[in-house]
């Protein structure tokens, strides 16, 4: 149960150094003053924020939403989202099969092996024979959308991954040694001391890490595998729907580990772009699956596999056919 709030202070300072939000960066701050009206609760202060460098005429009244500790971990946080800035403003495209120099375009070539996701139907080709309304399309493209800034070392996993499947015609072992549920765990055991107990940022921590669950549940079979996975996991659902205890009540996330958990979050743009979140739960998102995706890229060694297996020939056929 969390602490009772009533005489807590609010969780910032005047004249305290923090980072705070402007659009979908952020920058070096002051608290120039703190407002806490009666009866608020310490969550709800308000923070006149003067950014480092810049006019008092930009001193902002913002709510502690938009405002991080001045952490090591929250800077190197607001450097990763001005790379992706740049590099978004720049159009830099790189890395190889497809795979673009910004994390969350980044389509882990799965494209060319049908996926099967319907994501053809968001493009912006010739709009003719189209079964929605042209403000339905202009309203879909209005929607906010999420950009995920992925580490090197990630992106150089999804390529490994994409190679080894489809080119090598192997595949992750399965149960994972290191399933998403114990990944996702392991991290909210890290962050979670991080956060002030009871706080809203705590709470954002939890839904994140169980919508992400849910996702990776609903999706793996629809969108996150490659056609010559498609028999190991027929194999593994007969598993979870058989009377085997070992496997019983089981689901993809209990199974499956961080290779296809990476092709989740590479395809969450497609994703949050048929949601109705707004921009400051996009914002919000987008700032925990950077966090997320800065820890798993310092752990890859402990949780990703060292090596595929190499199925019988039997089953390369039958995935072929």
């Amino acid at each position: 149960m969390a602490p009772p709030r009533q005489n807590q202070a609010p969780p910032f300072s005047k004249d305290e150094k923090v980072l705070c939000f402007h659009g979908d960066l952020m920058y070096e701050a002051k608290i120039m003053e703190v407002s806490v009206k009666s009866g608020q609760k310490p969550e709800d202060a308000q923070y006149r924020i003067h950014y480092k460098g810049w006019k008092a005429s930009w001193d902002d009244w913002v709510s502690q939403d938009r405002i991080r500790k001045f952490t090591e971990d929250n800077k190197q946080l607001a450097s990763q989202l001005e790379a992706q800035a740049r590099m978004r403003s720049s159009g830099s495209k790189g890395g190889k099969k497809g795979i673009k120099a910004n994390g969350s375009e980044m389509s882990s070539a799965r494209g060319s092996e049908e996926r099967v996701a319907g994501s053809s139907s968001f493009g912006r080709g010739p709009r003719r024979g189209r079964d929605y309304e042209l403000e339905n399309e202009d309203a879909f493209h209005a929607r906010p959308s999420i950009k995920i800034f992925v580490p090197d070392i990630l992106k150089a996993m999804l390529v490994d991954d994409w190679e080894n499947i489809t080119k090598n015609n192997q595949l992750v072992p399965l149960p994972h040694p290191h399933p998403v549920t114990k990944i996702l765990e392991d991290y909210a055991a890290y962050e979670t001391p991080k956060r002030p107990a009871g706080s809203s940022h705590v709470d954002i921590l939890e839904e994140t890490l169980a919508g992400l669950k849910e996702y990776f549940d609903k999706s793996l079979g629809r969108i996150l595998l490659y056609r010559f996975e498609r028999a190991q996991y027929a194999e593994m659902y007969k598993k979870w729907m058989s009377d085997d205890a070992e496997y019983q009540g089981k689901t993809a996330s209990d199974t499956y580990g961080p290779e296809h958990l990476m092709r989740l979050i590479v395809s969450l743009p497609e994703l949050v772009a048929q949601t109705n979140m707004d921009q400051q739960s996009v914002n919000r998102l987008r700032e925990e699956l950077v966090k997320f995706c800065t820890w798993l890229s310092k752990n890859t060694t402990e949780y990703f596999v060292s090596h595929y297996e190499s199925p019988p020939q039997d089953y390369i056929q039958k995935a072929k056919d």
